[in-house]
């Protein structure tokens, strides 16, 4: 099992740190991509290393996707690169996890009508424009698609992302 988390500056740093610490634990691979090598800085201060700019990335090397929130989705959601990794995630019917804003980047992948999701409040009316079935609740699961809202959901996100990785072995 190889995962890929896309994140920029400006992230949730839980949002990034605590998924990818527990795939880390399940000695899961996990690489981190961005729009450009180098480091990302979180909106509290962290610092992550990342492995490869989005266009270095071969999705077909990767089992699972997570998309954590904070500023940075609201940027990377204009990379058509990045746009066709998520699209190659869904067409392969992948797990793809996304949590607070992270959804802004399905929505602009066009690969949320008819799915149930959930997100930031802020981000729900754009879900619900694009013909998501918007679920205020703390993890949402649909097929290979897994949505949550908060910092404070990250308990339940953890476990949904750990029984699809473990479904997908």
């Amino acid at each position: 099992m190889k995962a890929l988390i896309v994140s920029g500056d400006l992230f949730e740093d839980t949002e990034l740190l605590v998924p990818w610490y527990r795939l880390l634990e399940e000695d899961i691979v996990v690489d981190i991509a961005s729009s450009k090598a180098g480091t990302i800085t979180g909106k509290h201060g962290y610092t992550v290393k990342v492995k490869f700019a989005l266009d270095e990335i071969d999705p077909s090397f990767y089992d699972l996707l997570i998309l954590p929130g904070g500023k940075a989705p609201a940027k990377l959601r204009t990379s058509e690169t990045l746009l066709s990794l998520v699209r190659h995630f869904f067409s392969q019917d992948k797990p793809v996890a996304a949590i607070c804003h992270g959804p802004q980047i399905l929505v602009s992948a066009g690969v949320l009508t008819g799915r149930k999701a959930t997100c930031y409040k802020s981000v729900a009316e754009e879900l619900r424009r694009v013909g998501a079935d918007y679920r205020d609740e703390e993890v949402v699961v649909d097929g290979n698609l897994i949505t949550a809202r908060i910092p404070d959901d990250l308990p339940a996100f953890s476990r949904e992302i750990m029984k699809k990785c473990r479904e997908t072995v």
